[in-house]
């Protein structure tokens, strides 16, 4: 009989236990029939021409991943997430030497806040969000996501052409590994900090990173800002910045952000970048969706020309199911002092024009 009672006990406890905890297998397939004059497959100014590709992520980045919770009691939760990139178009990673690119990370959930270890997405990153005129939609190509979040500094003829940062990359710091993140929500304010260490031996400075942000959301109304610092292996900084606010009426959503940067790249030697960006989508009918958002880019260099560009874009979205949408994007971008580059030493087309069809899922 005891033995019944202790197999019941334990069954019980199990019960329970899995009640509180779980994970969830989710991602998105996206990917599109796009059309460029100008551009490339992979969008880099050419010299003429136009050319036809199927593209991956054009709406919303392919990936996919886990996530989990367990409650632990007393309001305290266990927290993981693993999360991988995906180019659909040939079915590879995207990135080669990472399985979790996007986000590796474990963390602990109480009243007091959260607190994530692990590789995540920059507070500048955590901060565009909210604001972004396009919601981060085509990540590869929105300035934001590039040269606000630092995703990929590379255009024209310089470049910070160094890493700065823990994300194992030159020219690209929108996620760090290593990352000690913490936030917690005060009414409709929540503010987050965090630090990434270098794990470069012999000083504790060189690749690390650390900062804060606020954001605020209350109504139809959202503010979001962050400040960062970013080490390279010489310990010369990065100073990052971004602030932004969004605004939604009836069937009206505005959108603005202004991010500014400056890099030490050697002795005597910088690069400064500013985004100011605006936008606003309108609801035109139950499930379809009006985006429209225009990004100017102004770059400095030491010794370089100073250069930029201007980018339009114009989305429009069916709603097909809760999961499913139909697109149509379209974009312009207009190069300028020596942005566009050279090709096997023809100058670059200075305008680039990008039209894409394509079906976004997620699962």
């Amino acid at each position: 009989m005891r033995h019944h009672c202790t197999f019941a006990l334990l069954l019980a406890t199990s019960g329970t236990c899995l009640a509180q905890s779980s994970a969830v297998f989710y991602g998105i397939a996206d990917a599109g029939v796009r059309y460029g004059n100008g551009l490339s497959a992979n969008n880099a100014p050419t010299a003429g021409g136009a050319t036809s590709a199927v593209s991956s992520g054009v709406n919303n980045t392919s990936r996919w991943g886990v996530r989990g919770q367990e409650d632990l009691g007393g309001g305290w939760q266990a927290l993981f997430r693993l999360e991988g990139g995906i180019n659909l178009d040939t079915g590879s990673a995207a990135k080669s030497d990472k399985l979790f690119d996007r986000q590796a990370w474990v963390g602990l959930k109480s009243p007091l806040g959260s607190v994530y270890l692990g590789r995540q997405a920059t507070l500048i990153s955590d901060a565009i969000a909210p604001v972004d005129p396009l919601g981060v939609r085509y990540a590869s190509f929105n300035p934001n996501v590039n040269i606000t979040g630092l995703s990929n500094t590379a255009f024209g003829r310089h470049s910070f052409g160094q890493q700065y940062g823990s994300s194992g990359y030159a020219d690209n710091f929108y996620r760090l590994d290593n990352m000690l993140k913490y936030s917690t929500t005060l009414g409709p304010v929540v503010a987050r900090a965090a630090y990434s260490f270098g794990e470069v031996a012999g000083g504790t400075s060189a690749l690390s990173t650390w900062g804060g942000a606020l954001s605020y959301q209350q109504a139809g109304l959202a503010v979001s800002g962050a400040l960062m610092r970013f080490h390279n292996r010489d310990n010369r900084s990065l100073d990052a910045a971004t602030i932004g606010a969004a605004y939604k009426v009836d069937a009206w959503q505005f959108k603005a952000n202004l991010g500014v940067n400056r890099a030490d790249t050697g002795v005597a030697q910088s690069v400064q970048q500013r985004v100011a960006s605006a936008g606003v989508s309108r609801q035109l009918a139950p499930g379809l969706l009006f985006t429209t958002a225009y990004y100017k880019v102004w770059r400095t260099a030491t010794g370089q020309v100073d250069d930029g560009f201007q980018r339009a874009f114009a989305y429009l979205e069916q709603s097909l199911s809760p999961r499913s949408i139909l697109y149509l994007e379209s974009d312009y971008t207009l190069w300028q002092g020596d942005a566009a580059g050279v090709t096997a030493g023809r100058a670059n087309d200075r305008h680039g024009l990008g039209l894409t069809l394509g079906l976004m899922h997620k699962f």
